[in-house]
């Protein structure tokens, strides 16, 4: 057996920790504004909602260039690629510890939001390269959770360094590691690439499969479900749940467990079949979602019913990520194998669509109808990911043919 082969049959192999580093990174750049938005707002002498905007901003850039850059990326040598783009996320995150006014940061700010999609979606596709078959919902799973590890660990981490040393030095703690990681990238992750060999625009025929077209409803609809809620979890856990204010901090780090939690389960479920079938295994999880969405009213009334039901929601939150993925891979290598870096961005590009939806849904149920109304809407969105996961279960018996087919 090859030495390479023997590494892939050990999961946590050199290749496959540097590739979940890499997603650690990513979410400590993308979620350390939330923790040092006051240092930057009073270093930069700019209100605090200013600086807020970089989140959405953020969000807003993400999403519609993740798929055009997955795209670009795939008619590229693999690694070159992949190289090159962590360079420009290091470039904007030296922009961000040395902007000099607002205007400094938003340019940085989207320029690491250009990339960072692109970077996830790459990151999936050396799956075959450095794991077995076995292994792959639990790769899928676990380049995920980085971003689940940044705001349990990362994030913290870079708010005391700001508290400690200054906003900026978040920053610079961010490219120190950058630059390790780098190092590590050339080391040991493989060069081998598979270039596709058709056009740029046609890759975007996979947009035209319904399988394709319901995954990422499906995706918008339990993302914004949670981002309701999540958007205002800190005000909900005061004014709500009525947590002193000196254990705000440790309430969230609570939460940011369960949502690793989340994500590392949401591998295991996804490993229930292949194609569209694990997404649609989802659907009773959603079901139960809604009802404990609706449920956070009572929190108002029941402050211990709150704090324990905002850690089940933290559970719930990123169950369907691992089994979108494997829908939009496994389709794309069914019937669009050229749009295999496509597929891959798909879900951070669904995601962050869900993101901005239900931020902005948010804000409005908060300033018409309070904090205590957000879980209600949430679980509207719930019920539609329930309604068009019914819709993709169709098309189960027919891929199970298909791969009977493979396998015969």
């Amino acid at each position: 057996m090859a030495k390479s082969d023997v590494a892939k049959e050990r999961f946590f192999n050199l290749p496959v920790i540097v590739l979940i580093s890499l997603s650690f990174m990513l979410g400590m750049s993308e979620f350390i504004v939330v923790g040092v938005l006051p240092d930057i707002a009073a270093g930069l002498k700019v209100s605090e909602v200013t600086v807020g905007n970089l989140v959405s901003l953020f969000a807003f850039v993400y999403a519609p260039v993740t798929p055009l850059g997955s795209a670009l990326s795939a008619r590229f040598p693999r690694f070159a690629t992949h190289l090159t783009l962590v360079g420009v996320f290091l470039i904007g995150n030296v922009l961000c510890a040395f902007a000099s006014n607002y205007g400094v940061l938003v340019v940085a700010r989207i320029l690491i939001a250009l990339v960072s999609g692109t970077l996830v979606a790459i990151a999936m596709t050396y799956a075959p390269d450095v794991t077995t078959e076995q292994y792959r919902t639990k790769f899928i799973a676990w380049v995920f959770s980085g971003f689940s590890i940044a705001s349990v660990v990362g994030v913290p981490v870079g708010t005391w360094v700001a508290n400690t040393f200054g906003w900026r030095w978040a920053f610079h703690l961010v490219n120190v590691l950058t630059v390790v990681l780098i190092v590590l990238m050339v080391m040991v992750l493989p060069r081998n690439s598979r270039i596709v060999k058709i056009g740029f625009l046609p890759q975007f025929r996979l947009f035209f499969d319904r399988r394709i077209q319901l995954g990422v409803l499906t995706v918008v609809f339990g993302a914004a479900a949670s981002y309701v809620f999540y958007t205002y979890l800190t005000p909900i856990m005061r004014d709500e749940v009525h947590v002193p204010e000196q254990y705000l901090s440790v309430g969230l780090v609570i939460f940011g467990a369960a949502c690793l939690w989340s994500n590392l389960y949401g591998g295991k479920l996804a490993d229930r079949g292949r194609g569209v079938e694990p997404l649609t295994h989802i659907r009773p999880i959603y079901c139960a979602h809604a009802v404990l969405m609706a449920s956070l009213v009572v929190a108002h009334w029941v402050p211990v019913y709150g704090a324990l039901l905002l850690v089940v929601l933290g559970m719930f939150m990123y169950l369907q990520n691992s089994a979108s993925q494997v829908l939009y891979m496994d389709v794309a290598s069914q019937s669009h194998p050229g749009s295999l870096n496509l597929a891959a961005s798909l879900n951070s590009m669904s995601f962050n669509i869900g993101i901005a939806l239900g931020s902005a849904v948010g804000g409005l149920v908060n300033a018409h109808l309070g904090l205590m109304w957000l879980g209600p809407v949430g679980a509207i969105f719930l019920l539609c990911a329930v309604g068009v996961t019914t819709l993709l279960r169709p098309f189960i018996a027919r891929e199970r043919d298909f791969y009977a087919k493979q396998q015969a």
